[in-house]
């Protein structure tokens, strides 16, 4: 038995589990949303982090890594147990067909495993919905972002984000800076008022 797992997000770059081989590629008609909760690592149940799922997308492509699992029926189920402890708000295993760069007819690997949510706020309960641009994650974007450009596919959804974002921290920053200007406290340039002791008159005699 053979496990492939494509990692389309945070496992591009800290896959977290052993593998025996890694091949960086796409799959067809899926696109990364910023749609799902993340409420352990990035976020509370109070206040769940933004992450990564997948949306189906006729047409789209999704760069990514496919990772394989050899050694028999044991280490993939240690590597099954460790990505379901790690990817628990996703409610959805899809088998896919995995593309290599260069050949976009005939898949490298087939029955590919990729873990995807149900877009739907009812029925998966750690589904978020769209979002405007200004409101998504950061350090996690970056890091994609990043690990994208690391591989050779940036993702052009990613990178309108992550300058998105870099704008608005940019305005975070000014806006900050001004705050701080206004409470500097004022300073005189002037000596301090010094008072001086004065003798006390003497009656002279004309």
């Amino acid at each position: 038995m053979v496990l492939w797992v494509f990692g389309y997000g945070s496992l591009v770059w800290n896959p977290g589990f052993e593998f025996d081989e890694k091949i960086i590629g796409f799959i067809k008609d899926y696109r990364r949303v910023f749609d799902l909760a993340c409420i352990d690592h990035r976020g509370t149940p109070e206040e769940p982090a933004r992450t990564c799922t997948l949306e189906a997308h006729e047409g789209a492509i999704c760069w990514g890594t496919a990772y394989c699992v050899r050694g028999g029926p044991e280490k993939e189920r240690l590597s099954m147990e460790y990505l379901e402890r790690r990817e628990c708000e996703y409610d959805q295993k899809t088998l896919v067909d995995f593309y290599k760069e260069g050949d976009t007819l005939e898949p490298a690997v087939t029955g590919v495993l990729v873990f995807t949510s149900t877009p739907d706020k009812e029925l998966n309960k750690y589904y978020l919905g769209p979002a405007p641009l200004e409101e998504m994650a950061i350090e996690y974007l970056f890091s994609l972002e990043k690990a994208m450009f690391d591989i050779g596919h940036e993702d052009d959804y990613v990178i309108e984000l992550a300058n998105e974002v870099r704008m608005v921290l940019v305005q975070l920053e000014k806006a900050k800076e001004k705050l701080v200007v206004a409470h500097v406290p004022f300073k005189s340039h002037l000596p301090a008022l010094q008072l001086v002791s004065v003798p006390e008159a003497v009656a002279m005699d004309s």
